[in-house]
């Protein structure tokens, strides 16, 4: 039976999904809040299977109440990244719930800001190794699937010099570097990597929302370089993650995606 045209956009009723993610199994790791939240619920929405991973136990539960709100519970497993043995534990706790691995979502952070041993260690142990380890051991289920592919979180900052957040910018420029590595490596096993290189994006508590308190002149400054005039937000994010994890993105791999609000052509 014809459906007709798709809806435009701005057409469709609030909160539906643009794509279709029905049967496919998404493992979201560095998901309970901010950006890791929304790309939960916005693959939720879109009828896929969730398991979501963060370390502290609270903020899942809040995603899980959320979820539960939308009429999409998801799978949670209090798991800390920066240990391989727990990713494990999470890969197993989530196929077991789910039947395997389609889609991997390497969203977690350290925040490795200051450069110290502390802010290097929390950089390259949660931006950079857990992504790598979360990949190489999802790969036999990812293998097992048609259409796999990995989404990597990076940021703008790789890509400009960071003298206030050195360790953090230079992890997620290796992380970049390491998206287009594992394209090409996972290619003959038609497994897409791919990455999203967000802007500076502002939600409840985040990073830019304790800025604008503690730091206005950065929050402002930040702010004017934005052409678009606003911080990004979360579920913008989301959207480019559903449309590069899915087929209309099948011809796509080893890219780096800027999600930023033209943030840097102002350099």
């Amino acid at each position: 039976m014809a459906t007709g045209p798709a809806l435009p956009v701005d057409q469709r009723p609030a909160g539906a999904p643009i794509l279709d993610f029905t049967g496919r199994r998404v493992l979201v790791a560095g998901g309970s809040k901010g950006i890791g939240r929304a790309l939960a619920l916005a693959f939720a929405r879109a009828g896929a299977r969730v398991s979501v991973c963060a370390r502290g136990q609270a903020g899942l539960q809040a995603l899980q109440a959320d979820a539960q709100a939308q009429g999409t519970p998801l799978h949670t497993h209090a798991t800390d990244l920066g240990d391989a043995a727990q990713i494990q534990a999470w890969l197993d706790a989530a196929t077991a719930t789910l039947g395997g691995i389609d889609v991997l979502v390497n969203n977690a952070t350290g925040y490795g800001m200051a450069d110290d041993e502390d802010g290097w260690a929390a950089s390259l142990q949660i931006d950079l190794m857990a992504a790598v380890r979360a990949s190489r051991l999802a790969l036999p289920w990812l293998r097992a699937s048609a259409g796999a592919c990995i989404l990597n979180l990076s940021s703008i900052a790789a890509q400009q010099p960071r003298p206030g957040a050195a360790p953090y910018a230079a992890a997620k420029a290796a992380l970049s570097h390491y998206t287009t590595s594992q394209a090409l490596a996972l290619a003959p096993d038609r497994i897409r990597v791919n990455a999203i290189a967000p802007g500076s994006i502002a939600f409840d508590d985040g990073l830019w929302d304790r800025r604008r308190h503690d730091d206005p002149a950065l929050y402002h400054g930040t702010l004017a370089k934005i052409p678009f005039g606003r911080f990004g937000t979360p579920e913008e994010i989301a959207n480019a993650a559903l449309f590069l994890c899915s087929p209309l993105a099948g011809w796509i791999t080893g890219h780096v995606l800027n999600v930023d609000g033209g943030q840097v052509l102002m350099g």
